[in-house]
């Protein structure tokens, strides 16, 4: 599904053209709002106050989602360098490297979903995983049937932390600003823009004034959409953690 916040430049043009407008049209019927403009005045205020409000807790909302898929890519890091070492403490040294050599393909595969854009590829990198994580699950399984000492016990219960982080980070990338949210914004916004340019005084040229407030609010606007979208915009989640990771666990 086409989601335009998963592109913050488009989201920026279009929301300064129509919030441009939007000044346009407040300014073309400015000359009914003459016998009003004191009290309308005061609504314009507070329609202005409650945008900054709305702005502030949508970039909050975007910031703390940010900052949870940073979390889970760290914490999924760590849940797959653990189960490495503690492949050791299978009973058999084969069935120890079998794991050792799932988990870097599969740990390949982790940093691809981070890095990757393509909607096909990510299906592929999606089936590529499901499999890997089977192979993981029946591998820890079958190595651990003969013996279940708890000291294997710790292999198995390190490969369960290495599939909850997986489907922990899948679903804070799932996580977004909801459509509603995006839609009380650009309605707030439209509608400040519009009161701000029918508050413009019959007559008088606003000249670049006009373009001040929609590109503010669109910068605001591009900004918060950039951080609530994983992989589109100039502030992606990178997998600082699981590259690391990769460059330690090679030969």
């Amino acid at each position: 599904m086409f989601r335009p916040t998963n592109f913050p430049l488009l989201v920026f043009g279009l929301s300064l053209v129509v919030l441009w407008g939007a000044v346009q049209v407040g300014v073309w019927s400015a000359h009914r709002l003459e016998d009003v403009r004191e009290d309308f005045g005061i609504v314009a205020t507070a329609t202005l106050t409650l945008l900054s409000l709305i702005l502030g807790f949508t970039f909050t909302m975007a910031v703390g989602r940010y900052d949870q898929r940073k979390l889970y890519e760290e914490e999924e890091a760590n849940a797959i360098g653990t189960e490495y070492v503690r492949a050791d403490l299978l009973p058999s040294s084969s069935d120890a490297e079998n794991v050792r050599r799932l988990l870097r393909e599969y740990l390949d595969q982790r940093i691809l979903y981070y890095q990757t854009q393509d909607r096909t590829a990510l299906r592929q990198i999606d089936i590529s995983t499901g499999r890997l994580q089977k192979q993981l699950w029946a591998a820890v399984r079958t190595a651990s049937a003969p013996q279940q000492t708890p000291v294997v016990t710790l292999a198995v219960s390190g490969m369960n932390d290495v599939l909850n982080s997986q489907s922990y980070t899948q679903a804070a990338w799932l996580n977004r600003i909801p459509p509603a949210a995006w839609a009380l914004v650009a309605i707030i916004s439209l509608a400040a823009n519009g009161m701000v340019g029918a508050l413009w005084r019959r007559g008088r040229s606003m000249g670049l004034l006009s373009g001040i407030l929609p590109l503010i609010v669109s910068l605001s606007l591009v900004l918060i959409a950039d951080i609530d979208s994983p992989r589109g915009g100039l502030i992606p989640v990178r997998p600082v953690g699981l590259i690391s990771l990769a460059a330690s666990l090679r030969p």
